[in-house]
């Protein structure tokens, strides 16, 4: 393998991404894993808190030290990464050099996007907001509707390579 990867999953709270990149991660060997939600799980949780791009930092921070501890595959599962404007100081932000970023961006219809929410437990109501918004600038989009986990891996590992 010619360089480090850096793969980030992105989309909507509840359209697969932290389901995807567990399993994407488990099959690759010599890889790591982060999740976003493990540095900004706060409450109550406000994207507009300012108080939440400290976990930024942590996502950096987490990320830098896997690329530097020589990972061939990072797999990095957010959905705050769908803004240019938290997903460009993140990568600004990690040490290592000498690594490809490869983006997708999972979406699914709102039909399928409500079925998970309610699959989950969540006794809120859904929001189609995040399934909206326009994805990252030249992230790989992965229509997740009526595809099992294991498709949706094979998919993003094809267009990886």
């Amino acid at each position: 393998m010619s360089k480090q990867k850096l793969i980030i999953i992105s989309g909507s709270p509840c359209v697969g991404k932290t389901t995807v990149a567990d399993k994407l991660f488990q099959s690759y060997e010599n890889s790591a894993f982060c999740d976003g939600d493990w540095c900004w799980c706060v409450n109550p949780f406000s994207i507009s808190d300012p108080r939440l791009r400290n976990g930024d930092k942590s996502m950096s921070f987490l990320l830098s030290n896997y690329l530097n501890s020589d990972f061939d595959y990072v797999i990095f599962s957010s959905v705050v990464v769908m803004y240019e404007s938290i997903r460009e100081p993140i990568l600004e932000d990690i040490t290592a050099k000498k690594y490809d970023v490869i983006g997708f961006t999972l979406t699914c219809s709102e039909n399928t996007l409500a079925k998970r929410h309610k699959n989950r437990g969540h006794e809120n109501s859904v929001s189609f907001e995040w399934l909206h918004l326009a994805p990252y600038p030249n992230d790989y989009i992965i229509n997740t509707d009526n595809k099992t986990v294991e498709q949706i891996v094979n998919e993003i590992r094809n267009l990886i390579g």
